[in-house]
């Protein structure tokens, strides 16, 4: 059976680079019916902090994955906690140093690597230091293919003042888990030779291997590797920023992975049914903010507009904006023309605020722009006249009107009037299409606005 692990630090906020490599393991695990591990490395008692924890339990639920195994959950194999896990470690390195591939030395204790030894000095330790020839471990990767490389030296497992390192931790954990393939970020595979000495050491099976491309940050960052600085970095930010879960999930999906058909939004039942390891590409993959938008984009317009409505309910509240009191229709109808607009939710407050609220602010430039082509309050005034005789208020009715007006000022358009008839409904030079806004705002609101712009 498949086994898979996600195993990070609660040292500081869900990275999206550790958010994609639960996602792998999460899909490689539904896609084979396996089974996917949640394992917490809180070792590092200086830097962990039980918020953190936290964080990666909420931000794995908020993007949909669910662990089989792990913290809040049990299992078989567990405690799912390294801090909980002190002594499977020693039981571990007494049966190394019983079998003679561990030693101490220097309070430390160090795995014994097996070849012929010998000394020579070390630029770096300025030293003279004891190496040892050894055959180079082979890596057969799924995605970087068969990667060799040499240990010439013993390592560290466990630190002078008791704690067990890294590597040591890591490994153990696996073997006592079961864990059958490791999926993890390409930076771990300068530790893997490492890691299959250790599991040789231990006399357990080594774990077929999957090292993930970089995600480098988007060209208009810079370049290189994406750090938790940068924008976009933080899973936490799109938590605050009202992106749609799925639509983060379906974006991380494409980071290092595609479905070969150039597609970009997939449902995610299709994304478990077509992923697999040698599917994932070994250049490394590039974050991009605006396909990012795109994707929410195409989530937000797919939303039933009864679930954009109760969606957009804390957004509009959390910017001052109170619906509570306000019609459903109205509410549906108001935010069914802003849903095919915006790229999300973040952006809904400044796009839909004059839908339920007389006060909203004027776009200066775009009055000071129509005041340079004549007067706009003398085409606002002819577009009070022509709508105040519109009897059946609907986006026909009033495009019939518009047209009407044009023809009669000898246009073949009616174009002219459309800037400030947007701007003093709406405040904005932009927005939903204006036929639609006005039937949805209604004749008595809309003719109050008018005439109150206009005098």
């Amino acid at each position: 059976m498949v086994r898979v692990r996600f195993a990070p630090s609660p040292t500081g906020f869900f990275h999206i680079g550790s958010a994609r490599t639960a996602l792998f393991n999460w899909l490689y695990a539904r896609h084979t019916d396996g089974v996917f591990i949640l394992r917490i490395e809180d070792t590092d008692k200086e830097r962990n902090d039980p918020k953190f924890t936290q964080l990666i339990y909420d931000s794995l639920r908020w993007l949909g994955m669910d662990w089989d195994e792990g913290p809040e959950v049990g299992g078989q194999f567990g405690p799912y906690m390294q801090s909980e896990r002190g002594d499977r470690y020693r039981a571990h390195v007494d049966r190394l140093l019983s079998a003679g591939r561990a030693y101490e030395r220097d309070g430390a204790i160090w795995l014994r690597l097996e070849g012929e030894r010998y000394t020579e000095y070390d630029d770096f330790a300025k030293a003279e230091v004891e190496k040892v020839r050894a055959a180079p471990v082979a890596i057969d990767d799924v995605i970087r293919g068969r990667v060799e490389r040499a240990e010439d030296r013993d390592f560290v497992i466990v630190r002078a003042n008791g704690e067990p390192v890294f590597h040591l931790t890591n490994v153990v954990d696996d073997v006592e888990m079961r864990v059958s393939h490791v999926i993890r970020g390409e930076d771990h595979l300068s530790n893997t030779s490492k890691h299959v000495l250790l599991y040789q050491a231990l006399g357990a099976p080594v774990p077929i291997f999957a090292h993930m491309p970089l995600i480098l940050k988007d060209p208009a960052l810079g370049k290189g590797k994406m750090s938790k600085r940068d924008r976009g970095a933080l899973i936490e930010e799109y938590q605050q920023r009202h992106f749609l879960p799925a639509a983060v999930r379906n974006f991380l999906c494409l980071l290092g992975w595609s479905p070969k058909d150039d597609r970009e939004v997939l449902d995610i039942n299709e994304v478990i049914q077509l992923f697999d390891l040698k599917d994932i590409q070994k250049g490394n993959a590039r974050f991009d903010e605006k396909k990012m938008l795109h994707i929410n984009s195409d989530y937000l317009r797919a939303m039933p507009i009864e679930t954009f409505a109760w969606e957009a309910r804390p957004v509009l509240a959390a910017a001052g904006i109170d619906v509570e009191q306000v019609d459903e229709d109205y509410l549906q109808a108001a935010l069914a023309l802003c849903q095919q607009k915006i790229s999300g939710f973040e952006s809904l407050p400044g796009y839909a605020r004059f839908f339920f609220a007389d006060d909203y602010p004027i776009d200066a430039a775009a009055w000071e722009k129509m005041q340079k082509k004549g007067d706009p309050k003398a085409r606002l005034s002819e577009v009070i006249s022509e709508l105040d005789g519109v009897e059946k208020w609907d986006a026909s009715a009033l495009d019939q009107a518009f047209q009407a007006l044009a023809s009669r000022h000898g246009h073949d358009k009616p174009f002219a009037w459309f800037p400030v008839t947007r701007l003093a409904v709406s405040g904005m030079s932009g927005g939903p299409d204006l036929m639609p806004l006005l039937a949805v705002l209604g004749r008595e609101r809309v003719l109050a606005r008018l005439q109150r712009f206009g005098e």
